[in-house]
């Protein structure tokens, strides 16, 4: 897939097991001027299912099957374009804060022709035990009792050992940053924060006037 010619956006990747915190921090970053969060459940939640690229969606989703990496990225380029044409996401002057995608090393490689991937933020929680009690609470406080299944929330944390942690080793160590995530949410926030504010890229943007 061609990017178009389109100039690459610049990007921060928020990475962890479920449980680890990283759609909380995107969507705070995210109302932060400069910035706008772009969560891969966002993308499937704004699909128009009446648009080609939505049946193609649909196809898969209503088997209750895994989107292809493909396809998955044209939804998100497709949503990332809608966003702009609203003035939602203003290239120029916002970083995309990205969680759950890409999800795998091929996403992260197809994904190459359109981000420039400033710093991604590996949010790391060693203790299983931990994180389950996390999805534990959240799946009960959204009243999904399926997801509090202890054989759901363990294969949802092994998909993530064997499918998303490797693309760690697909960026360049010297922009990964490890955050710990069992601190309190306002000091990961501070840490992500005080990292962020000395990228290049965010810079140059705060220094635009709008």
């Amino acid at each position: 897939m061609e990017a178009s010619g389109k100039q690459k956006r610049p990007a921060i990747l928020i990475i962890g097991a479920p449980g680890a915190g990283k759609g909380t921090q995107g969507r705070i970053i995210g109302t932060i001027p400069r910035f706008f969060h772009c969560a891969c459940g966002d993308v499937f939640r704004s699909l128009d299912t009446r648009t080609e690229l939505g049946q193609r969606f649909v196809e898969y989703s209503s088997k209750g099957e895994l989107v292809p990496d493909e396809l998955t990225v044209e939804l998100w380029e497709a949503q990332l374009d809608n966003w702009t044409e609203t003035y939602l996401y203003k290239p120029d002057i916002d970083i995309l804060v990205l969680d759950g995608i890409p999800r795998n090393v091929r996403q992260a490689e197809m994904l190459e022709a359109y981000l420039d991937v400033q710093q991604v933020f590996h949010l790391t929680c060693p203790n299983r035990t931990e994180l389950a009690r996390r999805m534990r609470k959240r799946a009960l406080k959204e009243n999904r009792i399926d997801d509090a299944n202890e054989s759901v929330i363990q294969n949802r944390i092994q998909t993530y050992e064997d499918e998303t942690k490797p693309i760690l080793d697909f960026y360049p160590r010297s922009i990964i940053s490890e955050i710990d995530a069992t601190q309190q949410p306002v000091k990961v926030l501070s840490d992500i924060l005080r990292r962020v504010t000395d990228l290049p890229a965010y810079r140059q943007i705060s220094a635009i006037k709008v």
